[in-house]
């Protein structure tokens, strides 16, 4: 279990939101990089790390990645980014990856299976992302929050890879709570969390447990149903080579002969 020493509500949430802004400044600025690029998924996570940027003063560029700019998903998600956009005055950029998807797909000479082929998007995203931040000596922020980095919800290499990430010990509930103070659009606030993988996609469905019943289970060690937890248990086990360091052969397994 991941070891939480804090718990943001209504009452200190400005004061975390000076602390985290001041993180991510002074990650920043100790890297000597110009700015960040942020993914901008219109969901509430992305834009609580933007708004959280604005709070840093640092330069931040918000980037829509359809996969195809024409789904119903992907019309509704830049429609809520540029609500966001509008709102606050961030700079942005749209790039439509369906052509890359495609030709990622039709390169590959075997059928895929129905998840290999939904975490294509994801790391062409990151390609994306990690190619104009280079370009502008930037980083990449991450979204990922607490309940997702636990069970395992990201694609590895894909919206799991960034050079840092402001939300990654905040669980759902507490995003939500900075998202009020920071004043994020209502809507994008009760918008059903999804990864847009396909159509209806939602995150809750696709998890098999709610955020609510996930936040207490690592607030209070049980989601409050026994069916629950051991969902959260299962995917928790599934997924530890997410979070965990690549293994590298360091020389130092003593049943080697010569």
């Amino acid at each position: 279990m991941i070891n939480k020493n804090f718990v943001i509500t209504e009452k200190n949430a400005e004061q975390y939101i000076s602390c985290i802004a001041d993180f991510i400044r002074k990650s920043v600025e100790r890297a000597g990089r110009s700015g960040v690029v942020l993914g901008m998924s219109g969901g509430i996570d992305s834009a609580v790390v933007a708004r959280l940027c604005q709070k840093a003063g640092i330069n931040v560029e918000l980037v829509m990645l359809p996969d195809d700019e024409n789904t119903v998903t992907n019309i509704k998600n830049i429609e809520d980014a540029m609500e966001m956009v509008n709102e606050f005055g961030f700079n942005y950029r749209i790039i439509d990856i369906k052509d890359i998807c495609n030709q990622f797909e039709n390169a590959i000479d075997e059928p895929l299976r129905t998840l290999s082929r939904m975490n294509i998007p994801p790391r062409v995203r990151m390609s994306v992302l990690y190619a104009l931040a280079q370009n502008n000596s930037a980083f990449v922020i991450g979204t990922g929050n607490l309940d997702e980095r636990l069970l395992g919800y990201f694609t590895k290499w894909g919206d799991g890879a960034h050079d840092l990430n402001p939300l990654g010990m905040l669980t759902k509930g507490e995003v939500r709570v900075l998202a009020r103070h920071l004043e994020v659009p209502q809507s994008i606030i009760n918008k059903p969390p999804s990864a847009g993988l396909y159509e209806g996609q939602t995150d809750e469905g696709e998890l098999g447990a709610t955020y609510e019943e996930i936040d207490n289970f690592i607030l209070y060690g049980t989601s409050g149903s026994t069916e629950a937890d051991q969902i959260i248990k299962n995917r928790i086990a599934m997924s530890t080579h997410k979070l965990a360091s690549v293994p590298i052969f360091d020389g130092s397994d003593q049943t080697m002969q010569f």
